[in-house]
């Protein structure tokens, strides 16, 4: 991400439906987040991701300038480590929403993130019967029906 902001004028996230947060916008926070879980097969496992956390207020005249954004990471190098590790993005909108991040051209683009079943093996659940989150949003779901 250091790289990117080396040739850029201004710092632009676009939200997956393709708004671009306000002009605004903070980041609050950047930190690295571990995960230490057990799926629903009993695997144990481990994530860890840098995390940042963009926020909007009332201060209309607040930019955030690329500089400024790369000595924001700078300064977290000490506990980000230097390790090549995948970029969570949080951003308040009815509640905080959890994003992946990629960039097109100049801009940093929000990634809808989904839940997923790790064990699907060993969880139960048949093939028929799994359902991407849009095909979820849209079924109707009947007593007795095998989908909840």
């Amino acid at each position: 991400m250091k790289h990117a902001l080396a040739g850029i004028e201004a710092v632009t996230f676009r939200l997956p439906t393709g708004e671009y947060l306000p002009a605004h916008f903070h980041v609050t926070e950047v930190g690295l987040v571990s995960k230490h879980f057990i799926d629903c097969g009993g695997v144990e496992r481990r994530e860890t991701v840098v995390n940042f956390q963009l926020w909007e207020a009332g201060d209309y005249d607040h930019r955030l300038a690329p500089q400024k954004f790369l000595h924001i990471l700078n300064l977290s190098e000490k506990i980000l480590g230097s390790e090549d590790l995948d970029i969570e993005v949080e951003y308040q909108q009815a509640t905080i929403g959890k994003f992946g991040l990629t960039r097109e051209g100049n801009d940093f683009v929000l990634t809808p993130k989904q839940t997923a079943c790790l064990a699907q093996d060993a969880c139960g659940v048949p093939a028929a019967q799994q359902f991407a989150l849009p095909q979820l949003q849209v079924a109707a779901c009947t007593p007795g029906g095998g989908c909840c």
